[in-house]
């Protein structure tokens, strides 16, 4: 039986951050929107009420019914979740008079095992419009802060038998100091969850899962040579050997010379291999297309009609697996519905019901992250599990405006320039991921004594965890130097490099 913790997730932009420090805590986690209360199986050791932008106060707040859970299993209240859990129980929440946002001092009134090894004055991190000013009968202050009179209450002995906490700050982000010290208390000290979930343990679950969902059946699996569908493809080689059968096509949108290099990596790896060249297939049906949404549904379309082709030269097969990682699993389910369609994915949608195959998904419950440590712990080469994301549209989604085989070619040959530099310097690996992007602009330039009329490339690397939210990376002057020189000297048709300076939010990673 595997111990989890249950996050019941309010619209709080915090809430996978929530998860990760819990698994970061070597203990298994999972989100349910917040209208999903679970069964309180043996398995179920505690649930954390998430943060929201909504008021308790307010007539659309999202309400729950908490006598289900509340003195029945460990409760942790996290700002929406603390004024949640103090109005639904009697206590005195109000509008406050400004939003409270940004760093605070966190002094605690109480000791307790849920401020264990924690500061008396620790720096927290605020961010509610809400603030409560009475807690309900039965319930305690054992914190505050300069600016509020609750920053942390908790249900007295005697009024449950499981206990309740609720805090009006964040602890799951990096501002707030020791806050990965308090989850860790409410988890081992409050909840008494001993067991650790480790790669390792992943890895023995997960195969053992494989080998009895899957039996003898084959299973046919797109590679794209990231990180992702190589740890999938390992953890299922690892469980059916060769009843694995995979695919990689080439969408002559990959970077230079990828596609083979690919392939070599994954050469003596057993893992029924087979690379498609589909470039053509592809281009033909890009060629002038400058709009990002169509150039998505064209390459799904495409991919779809080539790898449905493929598929059926493998006979018996019932499975498609796919390397879905759990924030695309999270972002599917939103707290009011069907999210909104932001842009089409790539690739796999329309597959499974195209080729009327079941789904095998073997890291639908990890984080990016959690995916690379897998990866280690398989022993996947380095250079696979450090390698960048790239997106699956490939450069279409770099190339901006019309696509052309000359500008793939011009974008390919930057890029590959561009990655080389960050290689050799030391700074891939201190990058999370880069890429180059053309531009639809084109400027006066001299080469020589000549005037040149040609395009601009901008280089694109960001810090991230997973992808979430990005800060741009501070390449040093020099190495921009470098780059911007070799490309412009080594690609014709190119005259200006740019650097992108942009975070997400407000940016995407990719352009387009």
């Amino acid at each position: 039986m595997k111990e989890k913790i249950i996050i019941l997730d309010f619209g709080s932009q915090y809430t996978q951050l929530i998860a990760r420090r819990v698994r970061e805590i070597e203990v298994y986690c999972e989100i349910l929107p917040y209208n999903k209360l679970p069964e309180l199986t043996e398995d179920v050791k505690a649930i954390i009420l998430s943060g929201s932008p909504f008021s308790v106060k307010e007539e659309n707040a999202l309400h729950v019914e908490l006598d289900s859970i509340l003195g029945k299993i460990p409760v942790l209240g996290i700002c929406y979740g603390a004024q949640y859990i103090a109005n639904y129980c009697g206590g005195v929440v109000e509008r406050s008079s400004k939003r409270e946002y940004g760093k605070a001092e966190l002094n605690i009134l109480k000791e307790d095992t849920f401020f264990e090894n924690v500061s008396a004055s620790s720096q927290i991190w605020m961010s509610h419009g809400d603030s409560i000013y009475e807690v309900p009968e039965g319930y305690e202050i054992i914190a505050k802060t300069d600016s509020i009179p609750v920053a942390a209450f908790k249900a007295k002995d005697g009024t449950y038998d499981q206990p309740v906490y609720a805090i009006q700050f964040h602890p799951e982000v990096y501002h707030s100091v020791e806050g990965k010290d308090i989850l860790k208390n409410f988890i081992r000290n409050i909840s008494g969850l001993k067991q650790k979930w480790t790669p390792a343990q992943f890895v023995e679950d997960t195969v053992d899962r494989l080998k009895e969902q899957l039996g003898d059946e084959k299973v046919i699996l797109g590679l794209s040579g990231g990180v992702d569908s190589s740890v999938a493809a390992f953890l299922l080689h690892k469980a059916i050997g060769p009843n694995l059968n995979c695919i990689f096509l080439n969408n002559g949108l990959l970077r230079k010379n990828e596609f083979e290099e690919v392939l070599e990596s994954y050469k003596d790896k057993g893992l029924n291999v087979k690379g498609v060249d589909a470039s053509n297939a592809f281009l033909n049906e890009l060629e002038g297309v400058s709009d990002p949404e169509q150039k998505r549904k064209i390459i799904g379309r495409v991919f779809i009609e080539v790898f449905t082709k493929e598929s059926t030269l493998i006979d018996g097969a019932k499975w498609l697996a796919q390397g879905t990682i759990y924030p695309d699993v999270i972002e599917s389910v939103s707290v009011h519905g069907p999210s909104v369609t932001i842009k089409s994915h790539h690739n796999v949608g329309g597959l499974p019901d195209h080729l009327d195959l079941k789904i095998v998904e073997p890291l639908r419950m990890l984080f990016k992250d959690e995916v690379r440590k897998v990866g280690k712990e398989i022993g996947l080469d380095s250079q696979l599990i450090n390698r960048h994301p790239f997106p699956g549209p490939g450069l279409a989604i770099r190339i901006l405006g019309a696509i052309t085989r000359d500008k793939v070619s011009l974008c390919q040959e930057a890029d590959a320039i561009y990655i080389r530099n960050l290689r050799e310097s030391g700074w891939y690996d201190k990058v999370w991921q880069a890429g180059a992007i053309l531009l639809p602009v084109q400027s006066v330039g001299v080469m020589g004594d000549e005037r040149t009329y040609e395009f601009t490339i901008a280089l694109r690397a960001v810090n991230s965890v997973d992808g979430m939210t990005a800060e741009w990376s501070p390449l040093p002057h020099e190495l921009l130097a470098k780059i911007s020189s070799d490309i412009i000297n080594n690609v014709k048709g190119i005259n200006r490099v740019v650097y992108d300076i942009s975070t997400k939010p407000p940016a995407t990673i990719e352009w387009e």
